[in-house]
């Protein structure tokens, strides 16, 4: 039997069946295996947990939700109209706000300008 800390298969600790990391029961995916599988989980609720330790978040446990692969539905193609905004979104990433040029790339956060821009300062100094 796997560690007591988070094996609570009939949900009595945590409210909802809760199994360790890779220790989910066949028949269960997680929203990003579901959709790596065209499917979405269609409304369903929330079947089960996955819970793990991780040092990258404050409280130091993270949560995946479990939905049941028999309940789902195929994700929806993507409309004209949803790809005309997503190309209209994407347009924007690569807008530099200082130049006004397209970069061609993702305009990183960090620096807000493009790279030509960003290193502009200096190079003039």
């Amino acid at each position: 039997m796997p560690g007591p800390r988070f094996w609570d298969p009939e949900g009595r600790k945590y409210g909802l069946p809760t199994y360790p990391w890779r220790l989910a029961p066949d028949g269960l995916a997680t929203r990003a295996q579901l959709r790596a599988r065209g499917l979405r989980p269609g409304g369903q609720e929330i079947a089960a947990q996955i819970l793990w330790r991780s040092r990258r978040v404050r409280g130091g446990v993270r949560v995946a939700y479990l939905y049941r692969i028999d309940l789902t539905r195929p994700v929806r193609p993507m409309t004209p109209g949803k790809w005309a905004a997503l190309e209209r979104a994407l347009a924007a990433r690569r807008m530099c706000p200082s130049c006004g040029l397209d970069a061609g790339y993702t305009i990183p956060t960090s620096l807000g300008t493009c790279v030509s821009c960003a290193d502009a300062p200096q190079i003039a100094a």
